[in-house]
Order: structure tokens, then C-alpha cells, then sequence
């Protein structure tokens, strides 16, 4: 039994893993370096959509991290990764020997059809439908994250565009006609789907807006042929949001950023 477990773990690791390439190089220039993808978006600087992962099973040597460095270099940009460190053992070593320190450690959770459970009631989630509300929805997940990624029109376009391209974007409309709460989830690939942003307007907060849209997402993730749903979560009570919705514990990502 504690074999089939580990072996379980491994999959979930791997899984997640090879989901990070192939999403990051659905980037605008995504490239390919040395056992790296790192993907670029020339539409905006951010360090949050502008970084690199391993593939499954890396083995990186110093010159080849040195390689990639120069690729976030030549472009003006902070080197920065993200990966589940389980899938690709040796290269979280490989980047601390570069310089690489730590930003961030964050458990995600999965989430299968075996396991969601749709909130009861009626929900409110809605598709967006048109500009105004892409415009809407980037608005208020700045305002629900405080600020940290300003609303912008190339947000918005991101929203639509992942909307259009096989990915998922849903909201509770707030009583003014604009955006109480939304979350995100991208294109399957490699069988999962990553489900992100979920944020919520704080005067609106209380409602269960979180765990309905994390709920529709899932859904939609698992109509469009994912066979698992991953998130991060930022504390223990949006913990309990999307334990509350069928996610369950997976693994752990790690955030690692090589400074000026």
C-alpha cells in the first residue's frame, strides 16, 4: 500500500510538472533552453508571467543554468522559476549554486470528478460575456489581491484570450453590473488543468463567491477533458474554500529568484 501511495505522489508531481512546460510554452515567445522552457509574454515585464521551469527529469549543469540566466537577461527581464522540485530533484541545486534564493514555498491541492463537490444553491457564476466584462473581472482581482497586479488592457486580453483558447474564466456578477469575484483556469494540458486568480472583492467577501467559481472552473476544466484540477492556496481559510469544493493535498512548488 505505501508503494501504491508513493507512486500516486510521483504521478500527481509529475503531472503538475509537465503541465508548467506545456503551458509555458503556449507563451507569445516562449523558448527552449538547456532542459529549461522559459516563457516569455512581450506584452508585459511582470515576473509573475514572465518565467522558466524544468522539464520532468532535468539534470542541469551550471552551464546550462548560466544559459538560461543570459535568456532572461538579454530581455531586461529578472530570472525567476517555478516548478514542483519533486519532479526534477537536481535542479533546485543547481540554481542555488547560480545564486537563486527562495520567494516562495506553496502546497497546491487537485481536485478530480471523484472528488468535487458543487456548492448547493444557486451560484450566480457567469461567462463573460463581451469587453466590459473582461475589463470588469481584471479590475476586481486587482482589487481583490490588493493592488499587486494592476488592471490593465493587456489584462483584460489575457482573460479573453484564455477564455477563447480552450481555458476558462468565470464571475459573480456584483450588484453595480461589474465583477464581484472570478478565478481563472487554463487549458488542459497533460491531462490537469491549473485554476488560479480567485479573488474576491472585499465587500463582497462571506458570500461562498470563491468556492462557486472554483467549483465552475473545475467543471469546465473537466468538460474540456482534464482528468485532475490543481491550485495553490494562499492561508488556511482559502484552504478550506476549495477543501470544502473536492481539492484535496498534492505537492509543493517551489518560487526561486535570482536578484540583481
Amino acid at each position: 500500500m505505501a508503494a501504491l501511495h508513493c507512486e500516486v505522489i510521483i504521478t500527481v508531481h509529475t503531472d503538475v510538472q509537465s503541465f508548467a512546460v506545456a503551458n509555458l510554452l503556449r507563451r507569445p515567445a516562449a523558448v527552449e533552453v538547456a532542459g529549461f522552457v522559459a516563457g516569455f509574454d512581450p506584452s508585459t515585464t511582470s515576473p509573475y508571467v514572465n518565467y522558466a521551469t524544468p522539464v520532468p527529469g532535468a539534470e542541469p549543469t551550471d552551464r546550462d543554468v548560466s544559459s538560461l540566466i543570459e535568456a532572461f537577461r538579454e530581455r531586461g527581464l529578472k530570472p525567476r522559476l517555478e516548478f514542483a522540485p519533486d519532479a526534477a530533484p537536481t535542479v533546485e541545486p543547481a540554481l542555488r549554486r547560480a545564486g537563486f534564493g527562495t520567494e516562495a514555498v506553496h502546497e497546491y491541492l487537485v481536485c478530480t470528478p471523484a472528488t468535487l463537490t458543487v456548492p448547493a444553491g444557486k451560484s450566480g457564476v457567469e461567462v463573460p460575456d463581451g469587453d466590459e466584462d473582461y475589463v470588469a473581472i481584471d479590475a476586481a482581482l486587482s482589487e481583490a489581491f490588493g493592488g499587486e497586479f494592476p488592471p490593465s488592457p493587456e489584462g483584460a486580453a489575457r482573460l479573453r484570450r484564455t477564455q477563447e483558447s480552450g481555458g476558462a474564466v468565470r464571475f459573480v456578477r456584483a450588484g453595480d453590473g461589474g465583477c464581484a469575484g472570478a478565478a481563472i483556469c487554463s487549458a488542459p494540458a497533460e491531462g490537469t488543468a491549473e485554476l488560479a486568480g480567485v479573488g474576491t472583492r472585499p465587500v463582497y467577501r462571506g458570500r461562498g463567491i470563491a468556492a462557486a467559481v472554483t467549483a465552475a472552473l473545475a467543471q469546465a476544466a473537466f468538460g474540456h477533458g482534464a482528468l485532475s484540477v490543481w491550485l495553490e492556496y494562499s492561508g488556511e481559510g482559502s484552504r478550506r474554500v476549495y477543501e470544502r469544493v473536492g481539492f484535496r493535498p498534492g505537492g509543493t512548488r517551489l518560487y526561486l529568484t535570482l536578484e540583481a
